[in-house]
C-alpha cells in the first residue's frame, strides 16, 4: 500500500529508546515468529509430498482435523514459549535486583571508607597544624632572642647610671641612732620598758631584778603574740596548745636556780611544746623555706604526719624511716588540699611527697566500680619521660597495693589500644607522659570527668621538651567546677572536694611560672635548698681536654669502676650508638638508652643495668632525671669539657661555685665563663688579660 502525499509530509516520530529487557523481549518474539514460520513451511512441504497422484485424495474432514491438530500444537507451543519468556523475565528481574543491591552495598562501603579517610586526614592535619604552631612559636622566640642580642650588641644594653658617691659620704659613719631605727621595741613588752638595775634593792633578788616577774611578763607576751598569729591566720587554739600555755603560766610563779639555763633542742621536745623559735630552727636545720599564706606546720616524723594507719603501715613496709625535707613540708599541705609548688633537687623524695597525700585523698572517695569507671580516674600524674613515669608507677604501687587502689601507666612505645582498654576497665590513678595522655583523650580512650588531683613532676623538663600545649590540654580537659576560690581569704569547705594541683620542678623558669599562675590557686611555694643547685650528694669534677682525648680519658675512668656502675651521657642518639659500639669492642659490658629505642628495648637495657649484667649505660638526657642521685645515694659526676662548649661555660662555672666544687683554672680564666651568653661585657678584653690557649 502506497503512502499518500499527506502521509509523506507528516513529521517523522522521534526514536524510542528501549531498555535491555525490552530489546531482549522483542528479539525473542521475532525468533519465535521465524521458528513458527519455518515449521509451517516444513509441514506444508511434507503434506505436498504426501499428496501424490497415486494416493487417494484426502477428504475435507481429514484436512480439518489436521489443521485443528496443527493449531493445537501451535497454541501449546506458543503457551510454552510464553511461559518460558515469563520465567526468563522474572529471572532477569531478580538478577537486576541483586545487582542493584550489590551496587548499593558497594556505594555504602565506599562512603564509609571515604568518611574514615577524611577523619584521619583531618586528624593528621590538626596534628600538623599544632606542630607547625609550636615550631613557629619556637622560631619566633628564637628570632626575638636573636634580635635582642643584635640590638644589645650594636646599641648596648640600657644600664642605670651609677651614682657617684663622694669619699666623704662613703666613709662617713654616724654614731647616733634615731628612735625610729629601733625596731625591737614593737616586738616585746620587756624591751619597751628596760629595767634599771638598782643595787641592794629587789627583795633579795640578784642585781635587783625580779626573775619571777620577768617570766610572767614573757609568758603573757608569748600568749598575746600567739593569739594575734592565730587570729590573722584564722586558726583556732588547740586544747594541747592551751594546756602547754597554762603550764607555762604556772611555771612562771615558781622560781628555781636553773631559770637561766639554755632551753632544750626541738628534737627533745614533744609536738605541743614546740615554740615559734623551735619551728624556725627546725626549718633552718632542714633548709626549708615557704612562700604563701596560712601555711601549716611541717611534720617532724611519720607519726606526726596525720596520715591514716593504712598509709603509715605502707610507709613502714616500704622502709621509709624518716621523712625527707620535701616530705616534711609538702605532705601536710597536700592533706589540706592546698596547691603546692615544690622546688627541690633530684632525688630528694618528691615522689612520696605527692603520692601519700594523693592516696589519702582517694581513700575519701567511693571506690571505682562499674557505675563510675566510665568517668575516668581520680588522679593524674604527668612526667616528661617514659622512664620517670614508670619509676613513679613503681613507687606508687609500693604504697597503693596495701590500699586496694589500681594504678595504670600510659607511655609511648606501647599499644595505645591496650592502654585505653586498661583505663576503661577502671583505675584510680593514671601515670602518663603528656603526649600519650592527650592522644588517649583525643581518641576518646580516656576521660577525666572526675579527676580533681593532678601532679606535674619535673615541670621544667616537660616545658623544655615542648610539652606545654599537651599539658595545658590535659588540664583543660578536667572539670573546672571544683577549682578553689581565687580569693585566698575565703574559707575552704572541708567536706567539699577541690581540685588539688602539685607541681614539682628543679628550677622555676618563666614558662613554669606562667603555667602555675593559670592553673594553681593561691599555691604555697616550698623550696628545699637553692633552686637549680646541684645536689650535694654528687661530687662534681670538670676536666678540660681536646675532643680527640675524650675516648682515652673515658676508658681510664671506666677501668676504675671495679664492681660499680656508670652512666655516660651524650648529646645525640647517633653519638650514643657510636660510643657504645666502640666500648663494646674494647670489652666493656655496655648498653644504650635513648629515644630511638622501643619501649621493650629500653626496659631490657634498664633491667640489665639494674642487675649489673651491664656496668656501663650510654644514654641521652632521657635518663638525666629520675635515674641519678636518688634516695640519698652518693656518687661522682665527671664532665668532659672542650673549647667548643663555650655556650655552657658561664652556667657550669656558677653551678660549680654554688655546690662548693673545684673550678678548673682553664674554665675560671676563660672569657666565656665571665659573662652570661647573650650579654655584652662592660669592656673588651685587654691585651694583658690572661686567656686560656690551646
Amino acid at each position: 500500500m502506497k503512502r499518500s502525499t499527506d502521509d509523506s509530509a507528516a513529521p517523522i516520530p522521534k526514536p524510542v529508546f528501549l531498555t535491555k529487557a525490552q530489546r531482549e523481549q522483542q528479539a525473542i518474539e521475532r525468533r519465535h515468529i521465524q521458528v513458527t514460520g519455518h515449521r509451517r513451511n516444513q509441514e506444508e512441504l511434507l503434506l505436498s509430498s504426501n499428496n501424490r497422484p497415486s494416493d487417494p485424495k484426502p477428504s475435507d474432514s481429514d484436512r480439518r482435523d489436521r489443521d485443528s491438530d496443527r493449531r493445537d500444537r501451535d497454541r501449546d507451543r506458543d503457551r510454552d514459549s510464553y511461559r518460558d519468556r515469563e520465567r526468563d523475565r522474572d529471572r532477569d528481574r531478580d538478577r537486576d535486583r541483586d545487582r542493584e543491591r550489590d551496587r548499593e552495598r558497594d556505594r555504602d562501603r565506599d562512603n564509609r571508607d571515604r568518611e574514615r579517610r577524611n577523619r584521619d586526614k583531618e586528624r593528621e592535619e590538626e596534628s600538623k597544624a599544632r606542630e607547625r604552631a609550636r615550631l613557629e612559636k619556637l622560631a619566633e622566640r628564637e628570632k626575638e632572642k636573636e634580635l635582642e642580642s643584635i640590638k644589645e650588641q650594636y646599641l648596648g644594653s640600657k644600664k642605670p647610671k651609677k651614682r657617684v658617691i663622694k669619699p666623704s659620704e662613703k666613709f662617713r659613719f654616724s654614731f647616733d641612732w634615731e628612735n625610729t631605727e629601733d625596731t625591737s621595741r614593737d616586738m616585746n613588752y620587756l624591751y619597751q620598758n628596760p629595767h634599771e638595775a638598782q643595787l641592794l634593792f629587789g627583795r633579795g633578788f640578784r642585781a635587783g631584778m625580779d626573775r619571777r616577774e620577768q617570766k610572767k611578763l614573757a609568758a603573757k607576751n608569748e600568749k598575746e603574740m600567739r593569739d594575734q598569729i592565730r587570729k590573722k591566720d584564722g586558726i583556732e587554739e588547740k586544747p594541747e596548745e592551751a594546756d602547754a600555755q597554762r603550764r607555762k603560766e604556772e611555771a612562771a610563779d615558781m622560781y628555781d636556780t636553773f631559770d637561766m639555763r639554755v632551753d632544750r633542742h626541738w628534737s627533745e621536745k614533744k609536738l605541743e611544746e614546740m615554740t615559734e623559735r623551735d619551728w624556725r630552727i627546725f626549718r633552718e636545720d632542714y633548709n626549708i623555706s615557704y612562700k604563701g599564706s596560712k601555711i601549716p606546720r611541717p611534720m617532724r616524723s611519720w607519726v606526726e604526719s596525720k596520715l591514716s594507719q593504712e598509709l603509715l603501715k605502707a610507709v613502714e613496709k616500704a622502709g621509709y624511716k624518716t621523712p625527707s625535707p620535701i616530705q616534711m613540708a609538702a605532705i601536710p599541705l597536700g592533706l589540706q588540699q592546698r596547691d603546692v609548688i615544690g622546688v627541690a633537687e633530684t632525688g630528694s623524695g618528691k615522689t612520696a611527697a605527692f603520692v601519700l597525700p594523693m592516696l589519702s585523698y582517694i581513700t575519701r572517695l567511693p571506690p571505682i566500680s562499674e557505675e563510675n569507671e566510665a568517668e575516668g580516674p581520680y588522679a593524674v600524674v604527668m612526667a616528661p619521660t617514659r622512664e620517670l613515669a614508670q619509676q613513679i608507677e613503681d613507687e606508687t604501687v609500693k604504697f597503693a597495693q596495701y590500699m586496694g587502689i589500681k594504678v595504670v601507666s600510659i607511655v609511648g612505645g606501647q599499644s595505645i589500644e591496650e592502654q585505653g582498654f586498661k583505663i576503661r576497665q577502671g583505675c584510680e590513678i593514671v601515670i602518663a607522659t603528656p603526649g600519650r595522655l592527650i592522644d588517649c583523650l583525643e581518641r576518646r580512650y580516656a576521660v577525666l570527668n572526675q579527676c580533681n588531683y593532678v601532679v606535674l613532676d619535673e615541670a621544667d623538663r616537660m616545658i623544655d621538651m615542648g610539652f606545654e600545649p599537651q599539658v595545658m590540654g590535659v588540664l583543660d580537659a578536667m572539670p573546672s567546677s571544683n577549682l578553689k576560690p581565687e580569693n585566698e581569704d575565703e574559707e575552704l569547705d572541708e567536706k567539699r572536694i577541690y581540685r588539688t594541683t602539685y607541681m614539682f620542678s628543679a628550677t622555676m623558669p618563666p614558662a613554669v611560672e606562667r603555667l602555675a599562675r593559670k592553673y594553681l590557686r593561691n599555691p604555697v611555694v616550698v623550696t628545699i635548698g637553692t633552686a637549680g643547685k646541684a645536689t650535694d650528694l654528687i661530687s662534681q669534677h670538670v676536666i678540660m681536654m681536646k675532643e680527640s682525648e675524650k675516648f682515652y680519658k673515658l676508658q681510664r675512668l671506666l677501668d676504675e669502676l671495679n664492681d660499680k656502675t656508670a652512666i655516660v651521657f651524650v648529646n645525640t642518639k647517633k653519638s650514643a650508638d657510636f660510643l657504645a659500639k666502640n666500648l663494646d669492642k674494647e670489652g666493656y659490658r655496655v648498653t644504650t638508652l635513648h629515644g630511638g629505642k622501643s619501649q621493650e628495648q629500653r626496659e631490657i637495657s634498664l633491667e640489665g643495668f639494674r642487675t649489673k649484667r651491664y656496668n656501663v649505660l650510654v644514654a641521652t638526657d632521657v635518663a638525666g632525671r629520675g635515674r641519678t642521685g636518688r634516695a640519698g645515694k652518693t656518687g661522682v659526676a665527671t664532665t668532659f669539657l672542650t673549647l667548643q662548649d663555650t655556650d655552657v661555660f658561664y652556667d657550669l662555672k656558677q653551678m660549680l661555685i654554688q655546690s662548693n666544687s673545684a673550678v678548673p683554672p682553664e674554665l675560671a680564666r676563660h672569657e666565656a665563663s665571665k659573662f652570661k651568653p647573650g650579654s655584652i661585657p662592660d669592656r673588651p678584653p685587654r691585651r694583658n688579660d690572661t686567656v686560656f690557649a690551646h
